[in-house]
């Protein structure tokens, strides 16, 4: 996986643009041309695997949403976690987020999971592994992704000052672990899944203190309301 040929939002290509001449993205790019040569449907398409970063630049983070990895059904990765594109139904996970901004912020939820209105005002969507194979949950982790994506939290965490991180789950606390709380608002709970989400991540919260703290730091907060169906632009 060569940097040249890797199709990175310039600022963070600047950044971590580096870390695709190592030895282990290496692997993994043969390891992704192996598994497409063998017939394998890979989502997101790698036209959107990094569509997290192209959304959200690296000095217009405000927040970074930590997910584990991409859905796995036909035509709902997109590239954001936690989003899927407009017109297939809403997770579950998400539909818990919806749940818990309603009763945080009295907002409805829009009807749709298309996330991509919060990633342009500042909301990193970023899952730690970036690509999965149809119907195989996790199929990809542990190929090189999560090294990378960490090498994005560690850079966020050292050049960049008074972020909101949200990690939802004992997988993204770990991942965020790294973070100085000294330097950025860290916001942990249970992960939103149906699982999980009635042990704190329902009444945690988050989408309000997170905007406290933006708001604190002389920033604008984030309109955690997303615009009908009918007014996305894709």
């Amino acid at each position: 996986m060569s940097e040249d040929r890797v199709k990175l939002e310039p600022s963070w290509k600047s950044r971590v643009g580096d870390w695709f001449q190592r030895d282990d993205m290496q692997a993994l790019s043969a390891f992704l041309r192996e598994r497409k040569a063998s017939g394998a449907r890979i989502y997101p398409p790698m036209a959107q695997v990094f569509a997290a970063f192209d959304a959200t630049p690296f000095d217009a983070v405000k927040v970074v949403i930590l997910g584990q990895d991409p859905y796995h059904g036909p035509g709902q990765a997109h590239g954001l976690c936690f989003s899927v594109r407009p017109g297939v139904p809403v997770p579950p996970s998400l539909q818990n987020m919806y749940k818990e901004i309603q009763r945080d912020l009295g907002l409805p939820p829009p009807g749709h999971g298309y996330l991509m209105p919060w990633a342009r005002q500042g909301v990193l969507l970023l899952n730690a592994v970036l690509t999965v194979e149809d119907g195989r949950a996790g199929a990809h982790q542990g190929k090189g992704w999560e090294g990378f994506t960490d090498h994005v939290v560690d850079v966020l965490n050292r050049e960049r000052e008074g972020l909101v991180f949200m990690l939802w789950g004992s997988y993204a606390q770990k991942k965020g672990g790294i973070v100085d709380p000294r330097r950025h608002r860290v916001l942990k709970t249970t992960h939103p899944s149906p699982l999980s989400a009635h042990r704190g991540f329902l009444g945690s919260g988050h989408f309000s203190a997170a905007n406290t703290y933006l708001i604190r730091q002389g920033l604008a907060p984030i309109d955690w309301s997303l615009p009908p169906m009918a007014e996305l632009s894709h």
